[in-house]
Formats: structure tokens, sequence, C-alpha cells
């Protein structure tokens, strides 16, 4: 294959590369107005929520287009499979992709066909989707994104869930969705100071439901998605029915202890069990670098912030089993996700500049990720087969006294509203359904 070549058009060297702020544009409340009734949302002062659309500068996508092109390549893997890491034949396939035919502005159409809006919570601007059902009661949900996801992994799932008639539901079935992007993530602020952890996080998700005027909702995430919502049901706020977690955190102390330990498997397992531990396993020992070197330093990250091969790189290798679900359509499978939905995501770190400050959460975060958090509130699971592990009903049980709703899926895997959007859709209405009363 040939290597990719820059095109023409570049950015005037005579003006800097766009800033974030170039990238971020707030709408004009008259070219939002037509989206949303703004009578529903706060005009101005303390709780302002504004009206926002994605407008990226064509200088960012040419600065973009001329990086990628100008990439200073690694020699080829010393191996034939994926054991060293993303391979130089899949980011060339990538890379070539992303700087002849990728289309940044479809995917700016599609985010800003719904309803986006800013708002400053404990002094950090949160960027939002909010889209009302046109279907009475419909139960509201507040959807969170994990890492090295984004508010465009639940795209695929708004009009299922808001319109369920026109997917196989039923009116009664109807949500109104809020997708907020994680501080230091797409288009939120960037923490400036220490402390937005997930519990943070939580707070903050709670504030945004009120501001809404919701008096009732749900939560549902997976990745940082699951910990944040486990969070809010820690919390407990009055207004929360309950969570649904594609991610759940179960796993047992003596199974955490084992897994620490790096020996076999404690004895006594069913298959199911078994299963979930060996997936563990492979993932501590074959796939937590990413984690680690984020947790630890985060700021030695700037080759990520400043290529934009090397960011895809690392998204791509953020761990071994999404690894081949992800990379897969590089070489020509259509299953999951496509070429498209991948850079789409990659390609909105690159222009919101965000690759360290979202690497910050994992150094903020100080709880065990997959221990039991004593949740007391109504909680939904749903899994995944290919997920980094496959919660076993057992274990759910065990870490969800009030588990309402369980259930094993044959397809998908950690991106799962992305991936499966109509299963998953199915999943969130079959899990709420006996909270609506």
């Amino acid at each position: 294959m040939s290597e990719p070549q820059s095109p023409p058009t570049r950015p005037s060297p005579t003006r800097p590369s766009p800033t974030r702020r170039d990238v971020l544009v707030a709408a004009a409340v008259t070219g939002a107005a037509t989206m949303i009734p703004t009578a529903l949302y706060a005009a101005a002062g303390e709780g302002a929520i504004r009206p926002f659309l994605v407008n990226v500068p064509d200088e960012a996508l040419a600065d973009l287009r001329r990086r990628v092109g100008a990439t200073k390549w690694p020699k080829q893997e010393t191996v034939a499979d994926a054991s060293q890491g993303v391979q130089l034949a899949t980011m060339r396939k990538l890379a070539l992709y992303w700087q002849t035919a990728h289309d940044w502005r479809k995917v700016e159409a599609r985010l800003n066909a719904w309803p986006q809006f800013m708002t400053e919570i404990d002094g950090l601007d949160i960027h939002f989707i909010h889209v009302r059902s046109k279907h009475e009661n419909a139960l509201p949900v507040i959807i969170t994104h994990g890492w090295p996801g984004s508010i465009i992994e639940q795209l695929k799932i708004i009009d299922p869930l808001t319109n369920p008639t026109a997917h196989g539901g039923s009116a009664s079935d109807a949500f109104d969705v809020v997708i907020p992007s994680l501080p230091g993530h797409g288009f939120s602020g960037q923490p400036t100071t220490t402390g937005w952890d997930p519990q943070r996080i939580a707070r903050a998700w709670t504030v945004l439901m009120k501001r809404l005027g919701y008096t009732r909702y749900v939560a549902q995430g997976g990745d940082w998605g699951d910990a944040i919502s486990e969070q809010m049901a820690v919390q407990a706020p009055p207004e929360l029915l309950g969570i649904h977690t594609n991610m759940p955190a179960t796993v047992p102390d003596e199974i955490a202890r084992a897994l620490q330990s790096g020996g076999p498997a404690p004895s006594g397992l069913s298959e199911e069990e078994k299963n979930a531990y060996d997936q563990l396993d492979f993932f501590y020992k074959h796939g937590l670098g990413y984690a680690q070197e984020m947790a630890n330093r985060p700021q030695t990250l700037y080759g990520i912030e400043d290529s934009p091969v090397g960011l895809a790189a690392w998204m791509l290798d953020h761990d071994a089993r999404s690894y081949a679900l992800i990379t897969r359509v590089f070489d020509g499978q259509a299953e999951g996700l496509t070429r498209d939905d991948i850079l789409d995501n990659v390609t909105l770190y690159w222009l919101t500049n965000t690759a360290v400050s979202s690497a910050r959460l994992y150094w903020e975060n100080k709880l065990a990720f997959f221990a039991p958090k004593q949740l007391t509130i109504p909680v939904a699971v749903s899994v995944f087969p290919d997920e980094i592990y496959a919660a076993p009903r057992s274990w759910a049980e065990k870490a969800f006294p009030k588990l309402v709703y369980y259930n094993r899926l044959d397809k998908g895997g950690h991106f799962a509203a992305w991936e499966q959007p109509g299963p998953f859709s199915a999943e969130l209405r079959a899990a709420f359904r006996s909270l609506r009363a």
C-alpha cells in the first residue's frame, strides 16, 4: 500500500493552528431556537442553559489532514499478530482513510441535528444532548459514556429510545434522553484543578437532572459511565429510581484476591464464573497498560495530543478484547462499528484537544473499578459477551441486592450502544419497565 499523501489544502503559515476555543462555537440562540422550546430552559444567570452547536473551522480539518500525512512511521512489528500492539498495516489503512475519505462534516451534522446545550455546574461547563420524547410520561434517563468513547457512542440510540414506536417498541417504553460529555472530554470544560472524580461527576449529574426539571429519572452507563452511574446510586438522590449498566462492578473479594495474586482460579466456580475469571485474568495481564499510564502519569502523554495517528493508535489499543472488535473494520469486516464510527470518535478527541484532559479521570479515580459498591437502589444489568468480562448472574445478585433485571446477550462488546444499538435499546426498555409505575 502506498503511503498517504498530504492534501494540497493547508492552513496559512501566518495563522496559528485552530485552538480548542475556535472549535467549540456556541450557537446563537436564533440558530438553535427551532430545535427545542427554549422556554423550558434557563436563559441567563446562575444555572443558565445555553444552546450549543458544533462548528469546526475548515483550518482545523486541513491541519488534521496535514498532520496525518506527515506521520513519522515506525518499522513494522516483528510478529505476525497484534501481540506487540496495533499493527502497522492497520494504522496505515486508518491513516489513508482518515486523510482521504473520512468526512467530519457528516458527524458534525448528526450532532447538530440533536438539541445540544452547555451549562455551568460546580464551576465547570458541562455539554450535553437533551432530547424530549413526543410520548407522554416518557421516563428521563441520563446516559454516560466512557473512555475512549464519547457522546458519539450514544447517537445511534437516541431515536430508538425517544421514539420507540418507530423501532419496534411501544409508547409506554419512551424515554427523555440526556447525554452529557464527561468533564475533560468532548465539548465539556477541561478541569483546571483536581477533584473531578466519579463521585463529583455523579453529584454534577444529579444537579443537571434537577436543573432540567426532572423529579424522577434513571441512569445508565458502561465503562466510566458505569462508575459514575453506580456512584449516583451510592449517593441515592431521591429522584433516582434505579440504574442500568452494561459493565457492572460485581467481582467478589475472593475473586479479586485470586486475580491479584496471578494464581489459578478458585475451585468451585460455575462455568459462567470461570469464564468471567479467565476474561479478567487476561485483562489484568495484557490489557491494563493504557490505564496504568493514565492513572499514574497522564500529563506525560504529550505525543497523543500532538499526533493524530498516535492518538488513534492509543485509543484503538485501550484493551485487547476491544482492540480486535475495533480494528477488524480496517480489514474489511463490517460487523459492529464502521471505519467512520471509529474515526468520528477519534476526530472528536483530536479537535477538542482532550487526549490528556480525558486521561486525567484515571488519575482522579481512587475507586476499585470492579469491586461492588453496596448499592441499595434497583439495578439492571445487561451482559454483552465481548465486554472486558461477562458478569455472571451469581456475582450480580450478590453485588446488587435489588437486582431488578439481568440478561445475557449473544452479541456485542465494550461499546454496546455503539456496536449494537437495536439490542441495546431493547435492553433499556426491558430493564426499566418495572420502575415506570
